[in-house]
């Protein structure tokens, strides 16, 4: 009897034993992949084009630390509206450019609307500006048009439908400071080789679902994202004159135009931030049939004019960790 308590005792001992024993390997493999993943992030930062946080900010010597919100908007002036009264309640914004491409100039009532949103919101020393950029002709390109006065180096760009909370701008654009010479932004595309006989080697164009499959993007759409202000300037002075005519005469691509400019300047991908987009209008042309292959003609009329592709693909993604190890879900 003794001998069998005894063994039964000794038998939960030896399960005590290499539970325990289970457990610190585990913690140990932690603790290594914790030291493997802090080693891979230094020795990889410099090629993501990553930099230390305090050594980015120097680089915006001579110009104001917030950001330009620079939005797109087109006989839509309740969602310009709506999108202005939201966002100047964001902390980081320093100006606000209006995108105007319409036949007339803004009512009078618009601009009294907006100037007291900005008004209201201005305070604490923070004096928000607000500018209508008029222009004559009716181009997709007029949203890349060149901004000799803005103040800041960085610039949101945004269209007047698309709402993200304060928190997640600014996550984004603490991202964007870190990598300043990138686009960073929530809409990630990308492309591929086409392999079938018929179009070998023609690239494709793919659209959300393609991202969600693969796991993998090449570009970040400009309808919400940051990037430098020296972009502008690219698009409108140094990249092909045959891109920008081929934008104004098809009236779609220019932010394909532009994540071509931007990945042919730096050689590196763009970042994809999560969050979560609220679309306060109505569908756009990415819903009529033949968005996919218009794009991918874009696509391979872009690379002929650059001779060769610029776009570099990724896998990575940026996400806020505070709303992870907290095990909140929310917005990100």
């Amino acid at each position: 009897m003794r001998g069998s308590l005894l063994g039964r005792r000794t038998a939960a001992r030896l399960r005590q034993v290499a539970i325990s024993a289970v457990k610190s390997a585990k913690i140990k493999l932690l603790l290594c992949c914790c030291v493997l993943f802090a080693f891979f992030a230094t020795r990889t930062a410099p090629f993501m084009g990553w930099t230390d946080h305090a050594a980015s900010l120097n680089s915006f010597s001579g110009s104001r630390r917030g950001y330009a919100l620079l939005i797109n908007t087109w006989k839509r002036n309740d969602l310009l509206k709506q999108s202005i009264s939201h966002y100047t309640s964001c902390r980081g914004l320093d100006s606000i450019r209006i995108v105007w491409s319409e036949p007339n100039p803004p009512s009078d009532n618009l601009v009294k609307f907006l100037t007291q949103v900005v008004q209201s919101n201005s305070r604490d020393g923070r004096q928000i500006e607000l500018k209508f950029d008029i222009h004559e002709e009716d181009s997709l390109n007029n949203r890349f048009k060149e901004l000799k006065d803005l103040k800041t180096d960085a610039v949101l760009s945004i269209d007047d439908d698309i709402i993200f909370p304060c928190s997640t701008v600014e996550f984004a654009f603490s991202v964007w400071r870190t990598a300043p010479n990138a686009m960073v932004g929530w809409v990630p595309r990308m492309h591929w080789i086409e392999k079938l006989n018929g179009n070998a080697g023609r690239y494709m164009y793919g659209g959300w679902w393609s991202v969600w499959w693969t796991g993998t993007y090449s570009m970040v759409l400009s309808k919400a994202a940051f990037f430098h202000k020296k972009y502008l300037s690219l698009y409108t002075n140094q990249m092909p004159a045959s891109i920008r005519e081929y934008v104004a005469k098809n009236r779609n691509c220019e932010d394909i135009a532009m994540s071509f400019l931007v990945a042919n300047a730096t050689g590196a991908p763009p970042i994809w931030v999560k969050g979560k987009i609220f679309e306060i209008g109505s569908t756009g042309i990415s819903s009529l049939g033949g968005h996919i292959e218009r794009r991918s003609e874009c696509v391979n009329m872009f690379v002929a004019e650059y001779g060769r592709m610029p776009l570099v693909s990724t896998s990575l993604k940026a996400v806020d960790s505070r709303n992870i190890w907290t095990g909140v879900s929310g917005i990100a």
